[in-house]
C-alpha cells in the first residue's frame, strides 16, 4: 500500500518535467479538404512546441508508429507526442491547440470538463461535414451563394435558385 498522500501521487503522474513534450505529430487524412486546410493553418501559428505533419495512413506514419492502428488514423485525428504519448478526437484538438502561442490559454480552457464538451462538439462538427464531403458532397459542400449564378435571398424565404438562361443573355455555354 502507498503511503503517498493522493494529491502528492497526482502530481507525481503528471509531472511534465519527467516526461516533457518537445515535439508532436499530427497524422492527417490527404484527401480531406478541412484536413489539408488545417494542416495549413497550424503550420503557418506560431508555435511554441514544434508540430510536424504527416499524412495518416502513409508509409512513413506506418514507419514511424507501427504500434498505431493506422485505419483508425484515418477517421479520426491523431497526434503522438515525442514519448509516445498518443491524442486522439478532441484530446488531439486540445494538445495541438496547447502548442501553439497564441492558442495555449485556449488549450487551456477547452481541458477543463466545460471546456471538453465543447472541443467533443467542435470534432463531432468537423466530422459531420467530412461524412458529408465523402458521400459526395450532399449537402453543403462549403461553396457560396452568388446573385450571378442565379441566386436570391428572401429573409422571409431563405435562399432560392433560378438559374440564368439565354434569354437573360447568360448562356451556360458563355
Amino acid at each position: 500500500m502507498s503511503t503517498v498522500p493522493a494529491r502528492q501521487a497526482d502530481r507525481v503522474d503528471r509531472d511534465a518535467r519527467r516526461v516533457p513534450v518537445r515535439r508532436l505529430t499530427v497524422l492527417y487524412d490527404a484527401e480531406c479538404a478541412l484536413c489539408r486546410f488545417l494542416r495549413d493553418w497550424l503550420g503557418h501559428q506560431p508555435q511554441l512546441v514544434p508540430l510536424e505533419f504527416v499524412p495518416a495512413g502513409s508509409a512513413e506514419a506506418c514507419a514511424r508508429h507501427p504500434g498505431l492502428d493506422h485505419r483508425a488514423t484515418l477517421d479520426e485525428i491523431t497526434v503522438v507526442g515525442d514519448a509516445g504519448q498518443v491524442y486522439r478526437g478532441a484530446a488531439a484538438w486540445i494538445v495541438t491547440l496547447w502548442a501553439l502561442r497564441e492558442h495555449r490559454p485556449l488549450a487551456h480552457r477547452l481541458s477543463t470538463p466545460a471546456g471538453a464538451k465543447v472541443a467533443r462538439a467542435a470534432v463531432l462538427s468537423a466530422a459531420k461535414w467530412r461524412q458529408g464531403r465523402e458521400r459526395g458532397g450532399a449537402g453543403w459542400g462549403g461553396g457560396v451563394y452568388r446573385r450571378g449564378d442565379g441566386w436570391t435571398y428572401d429573409p422571409h424565404g431563405g435562399w432560392t435558385h433560378h438559374p440564368p438562361t439565354c434569354a437573360d443573355g447568360h448562356c451556360a455555354t458563355d
